[in-house]
């Protein structure tokens, strides 16, 4: 939770100038996140709501622009802590293939730090930390030999206009996951990612083929369904599932529902860990988190 977005929320949700102005762009521009990236994006002082009301219809021009033509595009590298458990068990190397990538900063694993209470795993780049229960913390790193991303609008992690997008996205209470970022950005530009633009159902089978057949393939996505129509959804589990080699999923069990799943650890929100639709541990968001059960 945001408490800076959530006092421009309830601002903006009884401000009908701005109401009036967010009706001139499609109805799935209208998100709050993407708006408030956008104003942080263009250096609104959100903040501030009567002055970001002011910065908006000032400004509304350059506001619609964004909105149009930018979506929102979490690339969390802290989610890697939640699938180095389910990495390091599988057969080494690995062949990593990501669904709705963004920046491709979740295909490094192999070059982060990881720290799992008192459990430190590697030595460069940021240092993710991840409340670890009902497993032993990883011993080892993956050894990555291929590693792609497929999505829709993927971004540039060596475009400075692209990094900022992302940290614009960022809540601005988060400065560690800021720095974070930050952090991951650097380790993917110093050896940048493919990234190919396409559709997870239409496009994954072509990109996968492409993996080396020496290595394990693993394609994994995280926090991504919940914005594909449920058909599309559906279309996409039954093709991963045909794929060679294996499938990481970090989602809410109400877009990828599982049977006989046991209780959450509290009443936050979480996502389910699963390794080829078998679920394993409950997870929070960001990756600040992760109960083993499987």
């Amino acid at each position: 939770m945001s408490p800076t977005y959530e006092r421009l929320a309830l601002a903006i949700a009884d401000d009908p100038e701005v109401l009036a102005l967010l009706e001139t762009v499609p109805v799935a521009k209208r998100q709050p996140n993407l708006l408030f990236g956008v104003l942080r994006l263009l250096g609104g002082p959100v903040h501030d709501p009567a002055a970001c009301h002011d910065f908006t219809v000032a400004n509304w021009p350059g506001v619609a622009a964004q909105l149009r033509t930018r979506a929102t595009q979490t690339n969390e590298a802290g989610r890697c802590a939640l699938l180095l458990p389910a990495l390091a068990t599988l057969p080494q190397p690995l062949a990593l293939l990501e669904v709705g990538a963004a920046a491709g900063l979740g295909l490094y694993p192999d070059r982060y730090t990881y720290r799992y209470g008192p459990y430190r795993l590697g030595a460069g780049g940021p240092v993710l930390d991840c409340a670890l229960s009902g497993a032993a913390a990883p011993t080892r790193l993956p050894d990555v030999v291929w590693r792609a991303g497929l999505d829709l609008n993927p971004l540039d992690v060596t475009d400075p206009a692209d990094l900022a997008w992302l940290a614009a996205l960022v809540w601005p209470e988060q400065r560690h996951r800021r720095e974070r970022l930050l952090a991951a950005a650097a380790v993917a530009a110093a050896d940048p990612p493919r990234l190919v633009p396409g559709d997870l159902v239409d496009d994954l089978p072509a990109l996968a083929a492409q993996a080396p057949s020496d290595a394990t393939l693993v394609v994994f996505h995280t926090s991504v369904l919940y914005q594909v129509p449920a058909a599309r959804r559906e279309a996409f589990t039954a093709l991963v599932r045909d794929l060679p080699g294996h499938w990481i999923s970090v989602e809410t069990p109400e877009v990828l529902p599982y049977a006989g799943l046991p209780a959450a650890p509290d009443e936050r929100l979480h996502n389910v860990l699963a390794r080829d639709g078998v679920p394993l541990a409950w997870t929070r968001g960001h990756g600040e988190a992760m109960a083993w059960f499987g």
